[in-house]
């Protein structure tokens, strides 16, 4: 423990020399190193060597221990021995770290738990490659996925009970997703951008979009159907460099909205569009975004969120980041596994149509993280933004958006979920509301906006 936290305090510069990186940064790496040697190698939905586990909550107790020391003031009352009350100040965790670590605390033993329910006989196996290899049966629903084992079922399939209770798990691993990306969100917000992310912005929002997309955005009936439908959406690349150009944007709009007295290179001189119809292209800018972020949830971090965990000087931020964020990837794998043998049993019940489906599958996956996509596309009950807000988003390649006419309807079917006493749980996981635009999809599931991470 106390190698651990020299080479913490020494920004992993074991010279001493002063040449390490920050103490924020060295936390939110040490926290992801540690989660990448404990839960790469889970490859199978089985539980966690007691080993593997008892060294994760122990060292994760330790990095998370830093946060018991950042505190704020809060007034408190205080009688003396004479009974009269006098108002103090005292000593309290930081009020986002009070809400969010006792929530990722318990996002965190959810999944391993339900890693836990995976121990004992259950009917489906696991072969391995070469055995793989002389099996005729093309079970497999990507090519890709060439390292890992392939899930084996009866002849005939699941038997019906455990088809549910599979069900069961994969809806609430996917709560469990959508809390974690809730949290990982908020706390990107909330940090500041760093003045190097700024300089390196162009000068105007036309600039950053390009001619095309800044001509989609600024006309006088903007339709994000339209919009969605007429970019090259085909590829995670294109979809990220077009978040990368919406949030660069936004970026532009924000602060040249922020310095009107245009005494900087962001201020309003010589700039032909007024502060109304800019705060209007930045609102249409943060739509776009969030429909992006809904339909591919699985997009690596942008340039933007890339720079803020670089350059974040905060400890609460970076700790509260990286732990939400390996939590949701740990919660993107066991959703995988559990969607490979669900896919494993449809092909048994019916293996006429099995290599349309993995074609099917396929495309679906190709322009995403494949684990990411099939989440969006195949969670039932799975509510969007477009539902919630009432946009009537035509069905892509990528996702298959669903109407939903009120927020209401929302909350109605969202209570129908079968795993009662999973929702018990993360009812009690509160996510603090920071942007504007973040409130409009404050009732989605109940929680906020996702983003991608990995």
């Amino acid at each position: 423990m106390k190698e651990k936290f020299a080479k913490l305090l020494l920004g992993e510069d074991m010279s001493g020399g002063g040449k390490g990186v920050s103490s924020a940064l060295a936390l939110s790496n040490a926290i992801t190193n540690l989660a990448a040697s404990v839960f790469g190698e889970q490859r199978k939905l089985e539980p966690m060597p007691a080993d593997t586990k008892a060294r994760w909550r122990k060292e994760i107790d330790w990095l998370l221990s830093v946060t018991d020391h950042i505190v704020e003031f809060v007034p408190s009352q205080q009688k003396s021995q004479d009974g009269t009350t006098m108002e103090i100040m005292t000593t309290r965790q930081r009020n986002d770290l009070l809400v969010n670590i006792p929530a990722l605390r318990k996002l965190d033993a959810m999944l391993i738990e339900c890693l836990d329910n995976f121990e004992g006989p259950n009917e489906f196996w696991y072969v391995s490659k070469s055995e793989k290899d002389s099996d005729n049966e093309s079970t497999n629903r990507h090519e890709d996925k060439w390292w890992l084992p392939t899930p084996k079922v009866p002849p005939n399939g699941l038997s019906d009970e455990a088809r549910r209770w599979l069900q069961c798990q994969k809806d609430s691993v996917n709560q469990v997703l959508k809390a974690a990306m809730a949290i990982n969100a908020q706390v990107l917000s909330e940090m500041e951008i760093p003045d190097d992310y700024i300089e390196s912005l162009p000068k105007n929002g036309r600039s950053s979009l390009g001619d095309s997309i800044y001509r989609s955005i600024t006309v006088e009936f903007f339709d994000p159907e339209q919009f969605l439908s007429a970019v090259d959406l085909s590829t995670e690349h294109k979809v990220l460099d077009l978040k990368n150009r919406i949030e660069a944007s936004i970026v532009i709009w924000t602060r040249k909205m922020t310095n009107k007295d245009g005494k900087s290179h962001w201020g309003t001189m010589g700039s032909t569009v007024s502060l109304e119809k800019r705060e209007l292209f930045e609102e249409r800018a943060e739509t776009i975004l969030l429909l992006l972020k809904q339909q591919f949830p699985g997009l690596p971090q942008s340039s933007l969120d890339i720079s803020k965990i670089q350059y974040n000087m905060d400890v609460g931020h970076a700790i509260l980041e990286s732990y939400s964020r390996v939590i949701e990837s740990l919660a993107f794998t066991v959703l995988s596994r559990i969607e490979d043998v669900l896919y494993a049993d449809s092909v048994a019940q019916d293996p006429s149509p099995a290599e349309t489906k993995s074609e099917q599958s396929s495309k679906v996956s190709s322009p995403l993280h494949e684990d990411d996509a099939r989440n969006s596309a195949e969670t039932p009950n799975a509510f969007t933004l477009s539902d919630f807000m009432g946009w009537n988003v035509a069905p892509t390649e990528t996702t298959t958006v669903k109407k939903s006419e009120s927020s209401n309807n929302l909350m109605d079917a969202t209570s129908k979920v079968d795993n009662e006493k999973i929702m018990t749980k993360l009812a009690n996981i509160v996510t603090q509301k920071k942007l504007s635009y973040l409130e409009k999809i404050e009732n989605l599931s109940g929680l906020r906006s996702p983003t991608g991470r990995h």
